[in-house]
């Protein structure tokens, strides 16, 4: 993944310098931002392969950022959490961030965090057995990577197709979330429950039409999950 380009934001200075540091050793390109606000500007500027930004910022704060990014873009983004701070992992999971990396981390997690994310947001296969997959108004074309619900499309992250994807590999099959999570995420995620609840989530949302009763991707309580193989 060298050469790709991460626009950091965090406004403490020592994090700041320490991310741009051990990403731009990786052979990453690195653009840094100490505001929401600057962050912002710079996305409409040129759109990196990679967001990775703190929640507590001055002035226009890490949630929103991440809520205005995802109005227009599926880019990736890695939320930088404090340590403790569950309901803020999870709001930003919610909001729409693939991943999170909790401070204070080290720069091997953080470039483990960075370079799965990417791995997702670049892959372009998907182990499946045909072309496509069709369930009562939900389509999936794997060759386009498009998913379509009632012939309209819809708009899912790299990790929200990747996981339905992964699902419809297999459909009326329950899949456990551990192989969910080594299957989507990678094996270093063994145990990241919450990133595999929050991402189901918001995948419901824009695949059921009532995603409080959904009739294509189903929980079995202490099982997994499933894609429904017919209606």
């Amino acid at each position: 993944m060298a050469g790709e380009h991460i626009l950091v934001v965090d406004d403490e200075p020592q994090y700041l310098g320490l991310i741009r540091f051990n990403l731009e050793v990786e052979g990453y390109r690195v653009t840094g931002a100490a505001t929401g606000e600057d962050a912002l500007a710079l996305l409409r500027e040129k759109v990196p392969e990679l967001v990775v930004l703190d929640i507590m910022l001055p002035g226009l704060e890490g949630f929103e950022v991440c809520r205005r990014i995802r109005e227009v873009s599926t880019i990736p983004i890695i939320m930088l959490t404090a340590k403790g701070a569950e309901e803020d992992k999870v709001r930003g999971l919610r909001l729409g961030a693939d991943d999170y990396v909790t401070k204070p981390f080290s720069a091997q997690e953080l470039l483990a965090r960075v370079g799965a994310v990417l791995r997702r947001a670049h892959l372009t296969e998907v182990a499946t057995p045909q072309a496509g997959f069709k369930v009562g108004d939900l389509k999936i074309d794997f060759s386009a990577q498009q998913v379509t619900r009632a012939g309209r499309p819809l708009s899912l992250s790299p990790t929200e197709y990747h996981l339905l994807a992964c699902l419809a590999s297999r459909p009326g099959t329950v899949l456990s979330q551990r192989l969910l999570l080594e299957s989507v995420w990678g094996p270093g995620y063994q145990g990241e429950q919450d990133l595999l609840r929050v991402t189901l989530w918001r995948l419901r949302r824009k695949v059921e039409e009532i995603p409080s009763h959904p009739r294509y991707i189903l929980t079995r309580p202490g099982l997994g999950v499933m894609l429904a193989a017919s209606l």
